[in-house]
């Protein structure tokens, strides 16, 4: 029977291409309402699980399952409960924001009656009213991420999957998409992959730590910073290969 309260789950799965491996043996459980940081060098494997996880990629061996369905075998149905930010999101750059989020609505088949309410809704939480009529190809870096959050979200889904949601943005942009993030945070389960360590003891219980394509840590922030260890040297410990 499915525990109904595990919406992200990653069993045994591995990823092979030829002689090289992408990720090995990784398995864990998100339950409803966790925030969980996705930690690791370049390379460790952390895309490849995330693309894994939404059905980007199917493993090579192991299930992914987003709300108890497998996103091998039950991908359409894993999606309506699946909101994925991959790192730098393809945008429309001729579209305006309006048109973008207009468009989604209707391929992800938002019924008409609450296209209206929820595109208003994901407008004010990303905060886009100021540049709704703007091009997409001219706004800041920032606002095209708060477009592609706003997106993601239209479906209300209860699962969310970041995959470095503030690569290159400024101090002032990174600090509006953490607002937004913890504003998603309060009724969501989600899965947040960065750089920015800073950002994990913001916004995150619990951490993940993979390292050359398996899991070497699976644990919370508290216990990970015991002993007055910095998540600097514990990210150097847990990822440095000897």
């Amino acid at each position: 029977m499915t525990d109904t309260e595990i919406l992200i789950e990653a069993d045994g799965i591995s990823k092979y291409y030829s002689d090289f491996t992408a990720v090995e043996e990784v398995s864990f459980q998100i339950r409803r309402g966790e925030v969980v940081a996705f930690l690791g060098p370049n390379g460790a494997g952390k895309s490849t699980t995330m693309k894994i996880l939404t059905g980007y990629l199917a493993p090579t061996r192991g299930h992914a399952r987003i709300a108890g369905f497998d996103m091998a075998t039950q991908r359409l149905e894993g999606a309506k409960h699946l909101g994925y930010l991959p790192e730098n999101g393809p945008l429309y750059a001729d579209m305006t924001p309006r048109g973008l989020l207009t468009f989604f609505a209707e391929a992800r088949e938002v019924p008409p009656s609450q296209r209206k309410r929820r595109m208003e809704q994901v407008i004010e939480l990303c905060d886009l009213g100021s540049v709704l009529e703007k091009p997409i190809g001219k706004l800041s870096r920032g606002y095209r991420q708060r477009v592609g959050m706003a997106q993601v979200l239209l479906h209300e889904p209860e699962v969310l999957i970041l995959d470095e949601p503030t690569t290159g943005l400024d101090p002032n942009q990174i600090h509006e998409v953490r607002k937004t993030i913890r504003r998603l945070s309060e009724n969501r389960t989600i899965l947040l992959s960065t750089h920015i360590l800073q950002e994990v003891e913001a916004m995150a219980s619990r951490i993940l730590f993979i390292s050359e394509g398996r899991l070497v840590y699976d644990g919370s922030v508290e216990q990970l910073l015991e002993n007055g260890e910095t998540l600097d040297s514990q990210f150097r410990r847990l990822t440095t290969v000897s």
